[in-house]
């Protein structure tokens, strides 16, 4: 169950929103817009490469297939809206192939997104904060180094993969680079290895499902790429500082 990389590819209108609290997700990109809105405490957010420190009443708006990384300082609570390019179709083809050059915004008005039942809600909901983008930012073109195409690759197969063996070598041999490049640039671009990077991404998915489904630790394991389930324990308690059980029940 992958809840971020792969809303929006259906090009279908869609909108989706789920609150999380004391919550990361390693470097990632999507098809999908998204907003994280923060309710209360700190994150911090990474977009682009660039370093946001938001509090609470802040929100970012992340184009599509913008690389992204979010995580807790201390406490947070937050909420995730997610909805495809098509329900702002107006919006989409005019701003396709650039993106903001200020992703973080204010919200001042409680967020009540219950009572958007309707698409057309929905629509104005997004619309009415399209509006204070444009009035609150510029806007550049999209420039992606070679390199950068290279992570995006990198990236995207381990959203598909992550579930089954996935090692860098299977990565380069079906994106047919060089083992040795794809290493050295990985590090370079994220400032950890692939292995840890993968892990990182595999707890991150296994601790949604803990607070989301009521699937059994051993279950969510093998779902998540671990077919030992005391590598899957130790990574999870190296990365969360918690086992699986503690953090299912946290508040």
């Amino acid at each position: 169950m992958v809840f971020f990389e792969k809303h929006g590819v259906d090009e279908k209108e869609f909108f989706r929103f789920f609150p999380l609290k004391n919550y990361h997700f390693p470097l990632h990109f999507h098809r999908a817009y998204e907003l994280i809105f923060v309710n209360d405490g700190q994150i911090s957010v990474s977009i682009d490469q660039k370093e946001y420190l938001m509090q609470k009443n802040e929100f970012a708006f992340i184009f599509n297939n913008q690389l992204h990384e979010f995580r807790t300082i201390d406490y947070s609570e937050i909420t995730i809206i997610l909805f495809s390019p098509e329900l702002i179709g107006d919006f989409f083809m005019k701003f396709k192939g650039f993106i903001p050059s200020d992703n973080v915004l204010h919200f001042e008005e409680k967020l009540d997104l219950k009572k958007l039942k309707s698409i057309y809600s929905q629509k104005s909901f997004i619309y009415g904060i399209c509006d204070n983008l444009i009035n609150h930012t510029s806007f550049a073109p999209i420039k992606q180094s070679s390199q950068t195409k290279a992570l995006y690759k990198i990236l995207l197969y381990v959203e598909k993969h992550y579930s089954v063996d996935c090692t860098l070598k299977t990565v380069a041999k079906h994106l047919q680079y060089d083992y040795p490049y794809l290493s050295r640039l990985f590090v370079q671009l994220m400032n950890m290895s692939f292995t840890d990077y993968l892990n990182n991404y595999r707890i991150s998915q296994a601790c949604y499902l803990l607070k989301n489904t009521n699937q059994s630790i051993d279950e969510i394991a093998d779902n998540c790429g671990y077919n030992n389930l005391r590598t899957f324990h130790r990574n999870f308690r190296k990365i969360t500082g918690h086992s699986p059980k503690e953090y299912r029940i946290l508040d």
